[in-house]
């Protein structure tokens, strides 16, 4: 393999798929990029045997060829070359190496075997749509903040996505939840998505692939299978294995009897919340509202860090309710609201809360609160 490259473009295509390698792992290809030159181009793909990202850059191509190289050591590299160089790469010079130059600057970095890398069988789709960047950006934003952590609920660890029919319509919706909150938005169904089976994207899948879709402005083809999915756009493509599991009925959470009413504005609320908190203990990241007739009062207490408290005007006519919730949760969803004002529907003070902003009735939240 032999070409020559501009910096930026080989800086970007690195920049999106280093990420996907891990930096500790105990298959030393798999900390290996492949690399490989053909057709005017250079491909560039990272995998962890879960994950696979691949991406094309033009090149001046003078001989095709495929070789590995460490993925963090060349990102590294390229990065501290000077704006606007071009950068030559050759395995043709020394065996097992990929050689570097750039001005008067040369590397000579070890490869491993290219027929070594992994490639992450697709095997057959059996749905494929289209759908705008911008759907697939709210799809994931509205949501991914929901995602569990917690390892032993591996089905929570990821962003259920399916096609659903409701009084508006066919819609392809994205649901989350580490079982203290959840998190719920639609969009219009794409053609061809409307039998896909139910899958759950990963949470390492989720967040790669919203980085490569940050500037996407046309439209993205999905593949779904029962195990895997594929993104593709521009130049580049996404494939990634799906969770193996079964996501709860998440529907059955989602109060619909709430009867008390409380509406404030979103801006005001999430900065008095985020306030108040700096109070509240670090393990319990409490905060109390006290709701009466027009006015919100938050409030955290702390042994060691005394008290708080700030009075908001706000629409609320119904009985005096105090209720409590992890501040953290009510910052990330309340940081999701486009809108002026954010809607809570709460029946007391121990069952679940629905939160949704004025301003975009396909978004829902659910809150569970807590004792403080």
């Amino acid at each position: 393999m032999k070409l020559t490259i501009e910096r930026a473009a080989l800086l970007r295509a690195l920049a999106h798929v280093q990420s996907v390698v891990e930096r500790r792992t105990t298959i030393p290809i798999l900390s290996n990029l492949r690399l490989e030159a053909g057709d005017g181009r250079l491909g560039v793909t990272a995998t962890d045997m879960d994950l696979a990202v691949v991406e094309k850059v033009a090149a001046e191509v003078a001989q095709d060829g495929v070789t590995t190289a460490a993925a963090h050591m060349l990102y590294d590299i390229v990065r501290k070359l000077p704006e606007g160089a071009q950068v030559d790469l050759d395995s043709t010079v020394v065996a097992d190496h990929l050689t570097l130059e750039c001005g008067s600057a040369k590397f000579s970095l070890p490869s491993l075997p290219a027929e070594e890398f992994p490639a992450l069988a697709e095997g057959e789709f059996t749905h494929e749509f289209v759908l705008p960047g911008a759907n697939l950006r709210r799809l994931i934003d509205k949501t991914r903040f929901a995602i569990s952590t917690e390892e032993t609920r591996y089905y929570l660890n990821g962003i259920y996505l399916h096609a659903v029919e409701t009084d508006e319509g066919p819609l392809l919706r994205a649901v989350a939840t580490d079982g203290h909150r959840l998190s719920r938005i639609d969009v219009p169904l794409p053609d061809g998505a409307k039998d896909m089976p139910g899958v759950i994207v990963p949470r390492k899948t989720v967040g790669e692939l919203r980085k490569l879709i940050d500037e996407v402005e046309g439209e993205i083809a999905a593949s779904v299978s029962q195990t895997k999915v594929r993104f593709a756009f521009d130049e580049t493509v996404l494939t990634s294995k799906l969770i193996d599991g079964t996501f709860p009925e998440y529907e059955r959470v989602i109060p619909a009897n709430n009867d008390k009413v409380l509406e404030i504005d979103g801006k005001r609320f999430t900065e008095a919340v985020d306030r108040v908190a700096t109070i509240s203990t670090e393990k319990t990241r409490s905060v109390k509202l006290a709701l009466s007739k027009g006015r919100l009062v938050i409030s955290a207490n702390s042994p060691d860090s005394g008290s708080a408290s700030e009075e908001l005007e706000a629409s609320y006519d119904a009985a005096d309710l105090q209720i409590g919730f992890n501040s953290r949760y009510l910052l990330d969803a309340s940081g999701q609201v486009g809108g002026e004002h954010i809607r809570f529907v709460i029946s007391d003070s121990v069952s679940p809360t629905v939160m949704r902003d004025t301003g975009d009735s396909a978004a829902l939240y659910v809150l569970m609160p807590m004792r403080v």
